[in-house]
């Protein structure tokens, strides 16, 4: 009998081992999964947004992931189009987290070069949210933003040092995993400077064509990777002609 998207998730997030990973060798900084989802012809939204690519089964992995990690994290541009809010609102969920030894929430990170964040963000409206934002500017956030809001501020040249970041996360706020959600630039930064480890792809049976625009973005862009990154194949899992890839990052 086909499994329904709920039991494919479930039994694909069992069977991943982020804990044993992330305590191999010692680290200064989280053991950093990314997690995207694509169109066949490579494009990581349509109309400016991820949502509409993914199935059932890739919503149900998505939350899954966010039950197995100390953080995760996204760009201010992906928290203001996909309206983030708190990560993990399904009571059941939060009792898994408890069960992995987790706090029933992981931190919630944001990363914005000019903290372009507005108080009605649900996330940040959320006065049980926990927020870490990472940012270069010596600003803060409106008063009307109620979550509880810590500021990492690390920088260099003028520019957010995601280095230095990575490793505050990790010394401050005992970040040992974290699973980032995008957005594609932010995705580049962290590969170009060498801080990824997995790569968790959902390949939708789907093609969408257009130009490399702001709507039509891949999973990495702004930047080119030179050299290009390597990566090794971990596993692959298919449901109803969506594949969902786990790629090691080759550093």
């Amino acid at each position: 009998m086909p499994k329904s998207p709920e039991q494919f998730a479930a039994q694909l997030i069992d069977e991943l081992d982020l804990d044993t990973r992330a305590r191999a060798g010692a680290r200064e900084r989280p053991y950093l999964a990314l997690n995207m989802i694509s169109t066949a012809d490579g494009r990581a939204t349509l109309s400016g947004r991820s949502g509409a690519i993914g199935d059932e089964a890739d919503k149900q992995l998505f939350h899954g992931l966010r039950t197995l990690v100390d953080g995760v994290m996204a760009g201010a541009g992906t928290v203001r189009t996909e309206g983030y809010h708190r990560l993990v609102r399904d009571q059941a969920a939060r009792e898994r987290r408890r069960e992995r030894g987790l706090s029933e929430e992981p931190l919630a990170g944001i990363v914005s070069g000019r903290l372009a964040l507005s108080e009605e963000i649900p996330l940040l409206a959320d006065p049980d949210a926990r927020v870490a934002i990472l940012t270069a500017s010596q600003a803060s956030l409106p008063a009307g933003c109620r979550a509880q809001i810590d500021y990492v501020r690390c920088t260099r040249d003028g520019q957010l040092d995601l280095v230095a970041a990575m490793r505050e996360l990790r010394a401050r706020f005992d970040v040992k995993t974290l699973l980032c959600e995008g957005g594609p630039h932010l995705n580049a930064h962290l590969l170009t400077a060498g801080l990824v480890d997995e790569l968790f792809l959902s390949l939708a049976p789907t093609l969408a064509g257009g130009d490399a625009t702001s709507e039509s973005l891949r999973i990495v862009s702004g930047v080119d990777l030179d050299p290009p990154v390597a990566m090794e194949l971990l596993s692959t899992y298919e449901h109803e002609s969506h594949l969902f890839l786990r790629y090691k990052i080759n550093h």
